[in-house]
C-alpha cells in the first residue's frame, strides 16, 4: 500500500466513524384530522418512532397536526427551524380531498430529493398510490410517508440506510 492509499484509507475510516458515531436526530409529524380530534389513535406515528429508534435515530419530537396545506407547512417550518436531522411525516399522501401533506411540504422545501421519494414508493405495489415527496430545508431532510402503519414503516425502512449519509453530506461532511 502506498503512502497516498494509506492516507485515503485513514481519511475514509475517520469519516465513517464520524457518521456512525454522531447522534442521528429525528422528528415525527402525524398528519391526521382523526388523531387531532381524538377519534383515532396515532398508530402510524408510534410505529415510525419505533422504526427510527431501531435504526439508531434519537427521536426528539413527535407531534400531530390536522390535515391541510397551511397546517402542514406551518408545522414543518417550525419543526425544521434550527434542526439538523430527519423529519418524517405520516399521513395525508393519498388521493382524498384532505390528503394535502405533499402540497404543504413543497411550500417548505428548498430542494426536492426525488430519488428518496421514488425509493420509498418502490417498496410495495401500493406505494404507487403515494404522492409523498422528500427534500431538504435548512439542515433537515423531510420525508412524507403514508398514514398506514405498515406503509409508513416500509417506506422509511426503504431509505433508512441512506439517510445518515445524506445528513452527513447536508451537514458539510466531505465523504468522497
Amino acid at each position: 500500500m502506498t503512502h497516498r492509499e494509506n492516507l485515503d484509507e485513514s481519511s475514509h475510516d475517520s469519516h465513517e466513524r464520524t457518521i456512525s458515531e454522531s447522534v442521528l436526530l429525528a422528528k415525527v409529524l402525524t398528519v391526521s384530522d382523526g388523531v387531532m380530534s381524538g377519534v383515532r389513535e396515532d398508530k402510524s406515528g408510534e410505529a415510525l418512532v419505533s422504526s427510527l429508534t431501531a435504526h439508531g435515530f434519537n427521536v426528539v419530537e413527535h407531534c400531530f397536526v390536522a390535515d391541510g396545506v397551511d397546517n402542514v407547512a406551518e408545522r414543518l417550518a417550525e419543526m425544521s427551524r434550527d434542526f439538523a436531522g430527519v423529519i418524517v411525516t405520516t399521513g395525508g399522501t393519498g388521493f382524498t380531498e384532505r390528503d394535502l401533506t405533499p402540497e404543504g411540504t413543497l411550500r417548505v422545501l428548498e430542494k426536492q430529493a426525488p430519488g428518496i421519494a421514488e425509493a420509498m414508493r418502490l417498496v410495495n405495489p401500493l406505494g404507487r398510490l403515494s404522492r409523498g415527496v422528500a427534500g431538504i430545508v435548512g439542515r433537515s431532510i423531510i420525508l412524507n410517508t403514508p398514514g398506514s402503519t405498515a406503509g409508513c414503516v416500509e417506506c422509511f425502512d426503504a431509505v433508512a440506510d441512506v439517510i445518515p449519509h445524506a445528513l452527513g453530506l447536508l451537514h458539510g461532511e466531505r465523504l468522497h
